[in-house]
């Protein structure tokens, strides 16, 4: 598998303050594409960062209309994934993918 598969399951880390606390109890999230599942989501992280992947929870957020200057917009939506990583190891999000 080429490099270029590798990173096609993750589009975006998500930093959130949400995200930025969880990330003391060893979790990472990411933007994933609809079509991602658990099972490449592991084998790709664990090969791009070099480590053990315990535990995968995908939420899928859906399209919602949000009330803009007067305007109904359309906000589309996502799926994301909260990654649990094994005790003691953990992934920088400051270097970049």
């Amino acid at each position: 598998m080429s490099r270029l598969h590798l990173y096609d399951k993750i589009l975006s880390p998500v930093v959130t303050e949400k995200s930025t606390n969880l990330s003391e109890h060893n979790k990472i999230v990411f933007k994933v594409p609809s079509s991602a599942n658990k099972v490449s989501l592991k084998k790709n992280i664990e090969k791009i960062f070099k480590v053990n992947v315990t535990k995968i929870n995908i939420i899928n957020k859906q399209n919602r209309t949000k009330l803009t200057r007067g305007r109904k917009v359309k906000v589309s939506g996502f799926k994301k994934a909260i990654i649990t990583l094994k005790k003691g190891q953990s992934i920088d999000l400051t270097t970049g993918i």
